[in-house]
């Protein structure tokens, strides 16, 4: 391997337009922003070094032998932002980029492509939050930022006739990769002439010596100058271009782990294109409602525990030729798995935003597929009691944090613990396991007065009222305050007569958190909105029905709502839950003597 001639830009841009050079399955996609970019470009205006490339000849003859994949031309954030594979034939050579690719992207973007990313304030299934965006330069003045030099942006046609409208005296845009098209100096000073840059009329000296001189040197550095550098792999051998890959972009932050992994994976599978098949699926698993932020990462962990692999860590080892083979043999179960998991979750209740640690999903997926379980788990009522105890192993580990940190020591414990006891989650035995260690799943009085404290609106307040409340597929439910917000501030109390300043802090203090939030639907927590709880109460339900509503949602019986008898309300309600928390979660090593009220509601709701 050794320096080749360099070549131009305009060269490697042809290339690249004419599938001559391409990128092999091993790379990851693109990641680079629009400043990045712009930075790119006003790194070249000014002579700075933009390092070598690397690039694997490949013969004709041996095309067919690997996956590629086009260079995005048009990216959109939302759309487009997934190479296409590419269908070739040997008829020529070709070079794939082993190092260099977000560099020679961000230039075909730039000169011959666009981008389009979202505007703030639109939501994200307009259309019209992405506009398309050109790589523009400013031929009148130097970048007001101290990073740039020279003015690159991207701008959208809206962006573009607001600068010709309104800035015309400070702004001359010229599209960065009509450039490309200019043949001399003689097609340079005609559009300075065109477009009235040498008009001392207009424009200030320095900005009509600005304007020729950034136009020929922007002609310079993209169409004459020898810029693009490169080293040449010709190596037919994968596993070696493997390893010059891997040793070239593992290092610094230029390759993350995953993206490096997940690139290996692509080149071993055989029958399928793995990266195609994890982007996909990462991006159907985030659509479940209500909404999920899963990554790749999480992928390749669920894939190598839950194909049993022994060594899970992730290691460039770990993803052999043979393992890669048992995990391709196997996807199908295992997506399956996952995507019963997160379905699972969600009927639960659980979102983007509160579900904490997304390894949690790991053991609950290896529970399915371990158990051949399909659709039934989500609503069969064989399934129940798995689903029960699925819930209660899920918050007791988020609750207790116990996928914080590196879990990857816990995954071979709880998959021998869930290989021992098929048919049934093994929630007791996991219990049993972990008591006494800090991965514990086991709770004891002095937690459950934490928990009581938390705050409205946290994941973990969720949690511990979801320990609280029955499976129900049917309904979404939102964290409400029973005594509605609008009423806890100075001004509300001192207009409900609580003069008293200690005790209107207390009501302040209290309002706030466990004791008076309940899990309401969503459609009952739009038509209670504000209404003061005791009117709303008792002008939806009567007899049996506001008893039942009181046990429900673990309402005291005697108090009589009213804001008067708040302080008092709190205190019953929070000791109620308590109770309820403790006999859930099984603290046995401290009885809690249960008051009357707490009685009624400790009836099986679940």
């Amino acid at each position: 391997m050794a320096y080749e001639k360099p070549i131009t830009i305009k060269e490697a841009i042809t290339s690249i337009s004419d599938q001559e050079f391409i990128l092999p399955a091993i790379q990851r996609e693109f990641v680079w922003n629009t400043k990045q970019i712009e930075l790119l470009f006003d790194s070249i205006m000014r002579d700075y070094p933009i390092s070598t490339f690397l690039f694997w000849k490949v013969k004709a003859e041996n095309i067919e032998r690997f996956k590629f994949y086009k260079f995005l031309s048009k990216y959109h954030q939302r759309d487009k932002k997934h190479n296409e594979p590419l269908e070739l034939s040997g008829d020529k050579d070709r070079f794939a980029i082993l190092d260099g690719q977000q560099r020679l992207t961000s230039l075909y973007l730039g000169l011959k492509g666009s981008y389009a990313y979202k505007l703030a304030n639109y939501n994200w299934k307009s259309n019209h939050a992405f506009p398309e965006r050109h790589l523009y330069i400013n031929l009148l003045n130097e970048a007001d930022n101290n990073e740039f030099l020279y003015d690159f942006r991207f701008l959208s046609e809206d962006e573009l006739n607001n600068f010709k409208t309104n800035f015309s005296d400070k702004y001359h845009w010229f599209k960065v990769g009509d450039i490309l098209g200019y043949t001399g100096l003689i097609q340079l000073m005609n559009y300075i002439t065109k477009n009235s840059l040498a008009d001392s009329s207009k424009y200030t000296s320095e900005q009509i010596d600005f304007a020729s001189n950034t136009l020929s040197n922007l002609y310079e550095k993209f169409n004459d100058k020898e810029l693009i550098n490169f080293y040449l792999e010709k190596s037919e051998e994968l596993d070696k271009v493997l390893h010059i890959f891997i040793r070239v972009n593992s290092g610094g932050t230029k390759l993350s782990y995953s993206d490096l992994l997940l690139s290996i994976a692509t080149a071993q599978w055989k029958e399928k294109d793995a990266r195609e098949i994890i982007h996909k699926f990462v991006d159907q698993l985030n659509a479940i409602d209500p909404g999920f932020n899963i990554n790749k990462d999480l992928i390749l962990k669920s894939c190598l525990v839950l194909s049993d692999i022994k060594d899970i860590k992730f290691k460039v080892d770990n993803f052999s030729s043979e393992n890669m083979a048992l995990i391709e043999s196997e996807w199908d179960d295992i997506a399956r798995s996952i995507n019963l998991s997160i379905q699972l979750i969600a009927s639960f209740g659980f979102n983007s935003k509160t579900l904490t640690a997304y390894n949690a999903i790991i053991p609950i997926a290896y529970f399915i597929k371990k158990n051949n379980i399909g659709d039934e788990l989500l609503h069969s009522s064989n399934q129940l009691d798995n689903r029960k105890l699925i819930k209660e192993w899920l918050v007791r580990a988020l609750l207790k944090r116990v996928f914080g940190g590196t879990p990857d020591n816990l995954y071979p414990i709880y998959r021998t613990i869930i290989s021992e006891n098929l048919g049934k989650f093994p929630l007791q035995e996991l219990m049993d396991r972990y008591k006494g260690t800090n991965k514990s799943l086991s709770f004891d009085e002095e937690t459950i007065e934490h928990l009581l404290n938390t705050q409205y609106g946290s994941a973990f307040a969720y949690m511990v009222l979801s320990l609280l409340y029955p499976l129900n597929h049917n309904y979404k439910f939102h964290q409400d305050h029973i005594h509605p917000k609008k009423y806890f501030n100075n001004r509300e109390l001192t207009k409900l007569g609580i003069v008293n300043e200690a005790k209107r802090q207390q009501y302040m203090e209290a309002f706030n958190t466990i004791g008076n939030l309940q899990l309401i639907q969503e459609t009952e927590n739009l038509e209670k909105n504000a209404t003061p709880f005791k009117d709303w109460l008792y002008e939806n339900y009567s007899g049996a029905g506001l008893v039942n509503y009181k046990n429900m949602h673990f309402i005291p019986i005697e108090n009589d709502l009213s804001m008067d008898e708040f302080l008092e309300f709190y205190e019953e309600r929070r000791n109620i839950l308590k109770s309820k928390l403790l006999k859930v979660l099984n603290v046995s090593d401290k009885q809690y003597e249960v008051e009357e009220e707490g009685e009624i509601i400790e009836e099986e709701l679940t």
